[in-house]
C-alpha cells in the first residue's frame, strides 16, 4: 500500500491503531494477565502420520515429523538433533507429508470434520508455497507422492493431481466402486521408477489399478491371487524394477510382477488380526545369506504390534529375525491408554540403517553389524517422549553444582511407567532416566527370542518398567552428579541385605539418589539418581504394605519419607537405605506401660481437662486412618507435617516420631493435597470441597480460604516469592490467587481440564499438562517485567485461553514481554479496586512499584547501547550498471526534476531536524522545570514521579544533561538540586532501589564535577549520614526480629 505524502516527513512510522481492539469495558473477557504462552515440549511423532526422509547431500538425512499442526525436522548425523520447527502452525492437524527436493508438503484439515483443508509447502521450516485445493474435496488427504512433475494427493476415494513446476490443479480422478465403499483408497498409491505418468492405487476391494496421470485413463487392473485376500493395506515399491509387494488385511504379501501380472513370491507376513502396514526393501547390496553378504532383504511391520520383522526373499524367502518391542505395542490397562505400534519403518537409500517411528510418540535408528554379522539391527539414535498422558510435575530445585539455574529441569512422570528430565534451555538434553538395561532383562527371560514369536506380544519391554508414576520429591543437595559409583550398584533393592556399611561409605564419597517416586497400585516407592540419569539402589516398602500415596524428601536431601494408603507414615535413609522412623514411633515394652500408666491416670477430670487444653499426645498415638495425601519437611528438619483423607493434619516430630499437634477438619473436609513454601514457612492443603486452605505453620491457624473452583482440584503449587497459589481443577480452569489479599487476580479456561502443574523457582515459567496430551505446556510470567494489579476479577472475566504449541507460533518470550507495548489501562468504571497505599506507615522503608527491569537497564545503559552498536557502517547501494537507462526515460526536464526533489528532501530533513530540536528542549524543560519548582518549594514528589516515568534511555540522558549554572547562584545549580531531591525521598523512606540507582548513576556521570566543588561535597555528605542513619536503624530491626524468632524456635523456651 502506498504511503502519503505526510508519511514520508517523520522519522518513524507510528502506531495508530493499537487500542482500536481492545474492550471498553472491564466485564469484558479477557486472556490470562500474568501468564502467556511460550511453547510446548516432550512432542516428536504423537500421531498417525508417517515421517518422512530426505537425503541431504551425501553426509546425512533429515527426518520430519508431524506434531499435530506443525513439523518437526531433525538431522540424523547430529543424532537426531532438532533442526527446524514449521511456522506458522496450520488450521487444522496435519494428515499427511512428503518431501521433495528442499520442500516438505504437508496436508491439513478434514471436512467431515467441519475443518477447513489445505495443502502447503514448507521449506527450512517456513512456509514457501500453497497449494490450492478443489472446492468440493469434502474428504482428507492420506497420502501425498511427488514425482517427475506431477504432485498426487490421495484422499479417501479419489485423487487429486498437480502439477509440480506449477503447483497447479491438473486433474481429479475418481475410481469407480461396483458397490458401496470398495473404491476406498486403502493402500494409498505408488509409483514405480520405469512407469512413465503411472501410478498404482490399491482398493479395498483387493484391486490395484494402474492410471496414466497425464490422460487421466485407467489402463490396467490386477486383481488379488485369492478372493478372501481382502483389502490393500500397503504397496511398496522393490528394488528390482518389475516387481511391487502389496500386503493384504487378511494376511498375505505377495511380491507381484506388474509385467506378467503373476505373483512372484507369496508369504504369510501378517495375520488378520495384525496384516502388514509398513514395508521397505534395503538398497545397500547386503543384509542376506548366512554371512550377510547378498542381497535381498525386507522388512515389515504392523500398526497393532512394536516388532519389525526382516525377511531374506531368496529361495522362496525366510524370516531372518525379528527386532522385538521395537516400539511399544498400543494397550489399555485399565483407566491408562498407551500408544503404541509402528506406523512406519524405512530403510534409508543406500545405508544399513533403518528408520522406525511409531505411536508411542517417538523416532528411531537402527544400525546394522557387518563383523560380527548380525540379522536384527540394534539402536543408534532415538528421539521420544512420553507415550501416555502425563500424571504429575516438578521443576528440580537447584542444580546440584550451582553452575545453571534452577528452572532448567523440569520432570515429568506419565503413564507410561517413565521419569523424564525436560531441558527448557536445549531441547537434545532431555532425556529418560533409566530404568537398567531392559533389553537384557527380557532377553533372560525369552521375550526377545526368536522362538517367542509364535506367542505374540503377550510380554513387551514395558512390563519390565516401574509402574506408572504418580508422585514426585526430589532434592539435589546430596546428588553425585554424574560421577559413577564404584562396583556393581544393583537397582531397586527390595532384599534385606540394605546393613552393608560398603554402601552407606561409598555413597558417602560420591553422593546419593536425589529423586524419590510413588508408582500407581504399588506399595514400594522407588529412588533415582538424577546427576546419573537412572535407577537408584533402593525400592522402599510401606510400613503397613499398602500402596504408596504420597512421598516426600527432606530439604537436606539425606531422608525420604513414605505415605501409604492405609494411613502409615515412614522414613528412610537414603544414603544408607535403611529405615529411621516411624509416624507415630514404635513403642518398646517400658513405654508401653509407662503409657498405660498415664492412660490411668487421666481417668481423672481434672487432669483429662488439663490434658486436653494442652494438647497432649501419648507417645506411639495420632496415626492417620486413611490415607496419607501430603507430606511435608520444614526447613530445620524439625517438624514433619502429614495430611490424610480423614481430615487431620498432624505435626510430628522429626526425631522422636512423637504427635506434637494436630489439626482436625473432619467431617467438615477431606484432605486430598497439600504444598509447603519454604520462604514464609507457609502449607496451603486442598480439600475435597473445591476450596484451597493456607495455614501457618508457626501458630497452626488457617490464614486464608481460597474458594472458586467449580469442581476437584487437579493440582496447585506456590509461585516462587509465595505470594500467589495457582490452582487447576477439574472445570478447566486456571486460577490464581493472590495470599496477601486473598483476591482472584486472575484466570483462564483451557480446552481441556489442566491435570499437573508446577512454578519454577525463578519464578519464569509455569508448567502444565492437560488431560489425554503428550506434551507438556510451558507459560512465561508476565509479572517480571510489568506490573501485574491485585484487584478481583470474576467468572465473568474467565476467557478461554489455547495451550502453547509445540512450534511456539504466537508464545510471548521473557525478552519479548520486557519489551511490551505498556497502552493505556482499559475502563474499569464500576470495578472495585483493592485500596493503593504508597506508603504503609512512614517508619517503614518502602520500595517502589517500577519493574525491577526499568532501573537495572538504566544501571547498564552504557554496556547495553555497546552491546547494540553496530559492527560495521551502512553502506551506500552499489551503483547502477551503466548500460541501465535513466529513471525517467531521459526526458530533458529530468536533471532539474531531481535537483528540485533533493532540494525539496533538504528542506523537508531541515523541517525534521527543527521538530525534533523543538521536542528535545521541551523535554528538557520539563525536566528542569519540575526540578527548579521542586528547589523553590522544598517538596521533590512532582519531580520523582516523572522521573520514575521515564525510560531509562531518556532518564540516562536527563542525567547527562544536568548542568551546575553559575556557580555563585546555587538557585540554578542542578546538580546540587538534584542530590538534595534523592535526600528528600531518602528521608521520606521511599523508593529506596530507585534512590540508589539514580545516585549510582548520577556519580558515574559527574564525579568529577561533584569533587570540584565544596558545595555539591556537602550536599553528598548529607545524603550520606542520612543513609547510614536508615541503615543502622534497619540492621537494628532485622536483629531484633531475628532474636525474638529465633527465641521462641527454641526448644528450650
Amino acid at each position: 500500500m502506498p504511503h502519503s505524502e505526510l508519511e514520508l516527513h517523520s522519522t518513524k512510522r507510528q502506531k495508530r491503531d493499537v487500542a482500536v481492539t481492545k474492550p471498553t469495558n472491564a466485564s469484558a473477557k479477557r486472556g490470562s494477565a500474568i501468564f502467556a504462552p511460550f511453547r510446548t515440549i516432550g512432542l516428536v511423532s504423537p500421531t498417525n502420520v508417517p515421517f518422512s526422509s530426505i537425503p541431504l547431500g551425501k553426509t546425512t538425512f533429515q527426518i520430519t515429523t508431524s506434531v499435530g499442526r506443525s513439523l518437526q525436522t531433525y538431522d540424523l548425523k547430529r543424532g537426531l538433533n532438532l533442526v527446524f520447527v514449521t511456522r506458522p502452525q496450520t488450521p487444522a492437524d496435519i494428515t499427511a507429508t512428503y518431501p521433495w527436493k528442499e520442500k516438505v508438503f504437508a496436508a491439513w484439515g478434514d471436512a467431515r470434520k467441519g475443518e477447513p483443508q489445505g495443502l502447503w509447502a514448507f521449506q527450512r521450516g517456513k512456509k514457501a508455497a500453497e497449494l490450492i485445493l478443489p472446492t468440493d474435496l469434502d474428504q482428507p488427504i492420506k497420502q501425498i507422492l511427488i514425482f517427475g512433475n506431477w504432485i498426487v494427493a490421495c484422499a479417501l476415494t479419489r485423487l487429486e493431481i498437480f502439477k509440480s513446476n506449477t503447483l497447479e490443479h491438473y486433474t481429479t480422478i475418481f475410481p469407480v466402486s461396483s458397490k458401496k465403499g470398495d473404491n476406498e483408497l486403502t493402500g494409498g498409491v505408488c509409483h514405480m521408477p520405469t512407469f512413465l505418468n503411472k501410478i498404482f492405487v490399491g482398493r479395498k476391494n483387493g484391486w490395484i489399478e494402474i492410471w496414466n496421470i497425464s490422460t487421466g485413463k485407467l489402463i490396467y487392473t490386477i486383481v488379488p491371487p485369492a478372493p478372501n485376500c481382502g483389502a490393500v493395506t500397503r504397496l511398496q515399491s522393490t528394488p528390482a524394477p518389475e516387481l511391487l509387494a502389496v500386503a493384504y488385511s487378511e494376511g498375505p504379501l505377495i511380491i507381484q510382477n506388474i509385467v506378467t501380472d503373476t505373483p512372484a513370491l507369496i508369504l504369510n507376513a501378517g495375520t488378520p488380526d495384525a496384516p502388514v502396514t509398513s514395508i521397505s526393501f534395503r538398497s545397500d547390496g547386503r543384509g542376506a545369506g548366512q554371512d550377510g553378504r547378498k542381497d535381498g532383504v525386507m522388512a515389515t511391520a504392523t500398526s497393532v504390534s512394536g516388532d519389525v520383522t526382516f525377511w531374506d526373499l531368496n529361495k522362496g524367502g525366510r524370516i531372518m529375525g525379528v527386532l522385538r518391542s521395537a516400539h511399544n505395542p498400543p494397550s489399555n490397562t485399565g483407566s491408562a491408554t498407551v500408544r503404541g505400534g509402528i506406523s512406519k519403518i524405512e530403510f534409508l537409500p543406500g545405508q544399513p540403517v533403518i528408520m522406525t517411528s511409531g505411536l508411542d510418540n517417538s523416532v528411531k535408528s537402527w544400525i546394522f553389524d557387518e563383523t560380527p554379522f548380525s540379522p536384527v539391527p540394534r539402536i543408534l539414535h532415538q528421539r521420544s517422549g512420553h507415550a501416555a498422558p502425563v500424571n504429575c510435575l516438578q521443576f528440580l530445585p537447584s542444580d546440584f553444582d550451582g553452575a545453571e539455574a534452577g528452572n532448567k529441569w523440569l520432570l515429568s512422570g506419565g503413564q507410561d511407567r517413565s521419569l523424564w528430565g525436560w531441558s527448557l534451555r536445549r531441547d537434545g538434553q532431555s532425556t529418560e532416566l533409566s530404568q537398567g538395561n531392559i533389553r537384557k532383562k527380557a532377553k533372560k527371560i525369552g521375550i526377545l527370542a526368536s522362538t517367542a514369536l509364535g506367542h505374540g506380544p503377550t510380554t513387551t519391554l514395558d512390563d519390565l518398567k516401574a509402574p506408572e508414576i504418580t508422585c514426585i520429591a526430589s532434592s539435589l543437595n546430596r546428588d553425585g552428579g554424574i560421577g559413577a559409583m564404584p562396583g556393581k550398584q544393583p537397582i531397586w533393592d527390595k532384599g534385606n541385605d540394605k546393613s552393608k556399611p560398603s554402601n552407606a561409605v561409598l555413597s558417602g564419597m560420591t553422593g546419593w539418589e536425589s529423586v524419590v517416586t510413588a508408582h500407581k497400585n504399588d506399595p514400594w516407592a522407588r529412588t533415582w539418581f538424577w546427576g546419573r540419569k537412572r535407577a537408584g539402589r533402593w525400592a522402599f516398602k510401606t510400613g503397613d504394605g499398602t500402596d504408596v500415596s504420597t512421598v516426600a524428601i527432606s530439604p537436606c536431601g539425606t531422608f525420604a519419607l513414605v505415605g501409604s494408603v492405609g494411613g502409615s507414615l515412614d522414613m528412610f535413609n537414603l544414603q544408607s537405605g535403611q529405615h529411621r522412623q516411624r509416624f507415630p514411633s514404635r513403642l518398646t515394652p517400658a513405654q508401653e506401660r509407662l503409657v498405660k500408666l498415664q492412660h490411668a491416670k487421666s481417668l481423672d477430670k481434672v487432669n483429662k481437662f488439663q490434658a486436653h487444653s494442652n494438647k497432649y499426645f501419648a507417645p506411639g498415638s495420632g496415626r492417620h486412618s486413611r490415607a496419607v495425601t501430603g507430606i511435608v519437611v520444614d526447613s530445620l528438619n524439625k517438624t514433619v507435617i502429614s495430611c490424610s483423607l480423614d481430615g487431620t493434619i498432624k505435626f510430628w516430630d522429626f526425631s522422636t516420631g512423637n504427635l506434637v499437634d494436630e489439626i482436625d477438619w473432619a467431617p467438615m473436609t477431606r484432605i486430598t493435597a497439600c504444598r509447603y513454601h519454604p520462604g514464609n514457612d507457609l502449607i496451603a492443603f486442598a480439600c475435597d470441597d473445591h476450596s484451597i486452605r493456607v495455614v501457618d505453620i508457626e501458630t497452626k491457624n488457617t490464614i486464608r480460604e481460597l474458594w472458586g473452583c467449580r469442581d476437584t482440584i487437579n493440582d496447585f503449587c506456590f509461585s516462587d516469592d509465595g505470594r500467589w497459589i495457582v490452582a487447576a481443577s477439574q472445570d478447566s480452569v486456571v486460577r490464581v490467587w493472590d495470599l496477601p489479599t486473598s483476591h482472584l487476580i486472575d484466570a483462564f479456561r483451557l480446552e481441556k481440564p489442566c491435570t499437573a502443574l508446577a512454578f519454577s523457582s525463578t519464578g519464569e515459567y509455569l508448567a502444565g499438562t492437560t488431560a489425554g496430551e503428550l506434551g507438556v505446556h510451558i507459560w512465561t510470567n508476565r509479572s517480571l517485567f510489568k506490573h501485574v494489579p491485585t484487584r478481583q476479577i470474576s467468572e465473568k472475566e474467565i476467557a478461554q485461553m489455547s495451550a502453547p504449541t509445540a512450534s511456539g507460533e504466537g508464545a510471548v518470550g521473557l525478552v519479548d514481554a520486557a519489551f511490551d507495548d505498556e497502552s493505556a489501562p482499559e475502563d474499569e468504571e464500576g470495578v472495585l479496586f483493592a485500596p493503593v497505599v504508597d506508603q504503609l506507615s512512614k517508619e517503614m522503608m518502602t520500595l517502589s512499584l517500577v519493574p525491577r527491569s526499568k532501573w537495572q537497564t538504566l544501571l547498564h545503559i552504557d554496556l547495553i547501547k555497546q552491546r547494540n552498536k553496530p559492527k560495521e557502517a551502512p553502506k551506500a547501494p552499489e551503483k547502477a550498471p551503466f548500460f541501465l537507462p535513466q529513471v525517467g526515460g531521459g526526458a530533458p526536464n529530468a536533471l532539474s526534476k531531481i535537483g528540485d526533489d533533493a532540494a525539496t528532501k533538504e528542506d523537508e530533513g531541515a523541517l525534521v531536524s527543527r521538530i525534533t530540536q523543538l521536542e528535545r528542549s521541551r523535554a528538557e524543560q520539563a525536566f528542569t522545570g519540575r526540578l527548579l519548582a521542586g528547589a523553590a518549594t522544598g517538596d521533590y514528589n512532582e519531580f520523582i514521579e516523572y522521573l520514575k516515568s521515564l525510560s531509562p534511555s531518556t532518564a540516562d540522558l536527563e542525567l547527562r544533561s544536568l548542568s551546575v549554572g553559575d556557580e555563585e547562584d546555587e538557585s540554578q545549580n542542578e546538580l546540587l538540586h538534584f542530590i538534595h531531591a534523592l535526600t528528600s525521598r531518602l528521608q521520606q523512606r521511599r523508593d529506596y532501589e530507585l534512590v540508589q540507582a539514580w545516585m549510582a548513576v548520577f556519580l558515574k556521570l559527574h564525579f568529577d564535577v561533584v569533587l570540584a566543588s565544596p558545595t555539591l561535597m556537602n550536599a553528598l555528605r548529607l545524603w550520606k549520614e542520612d543513609e547510614d542513619k536508615e541503615k543502622k536503624r534497619l540492621d537494628d530491626l532485622v536483629g531484633y526480629c531475628g532474636g525474638v524468632v529465633g527465641f521462641l524456635r527454641s526448644p528450650r523456651t
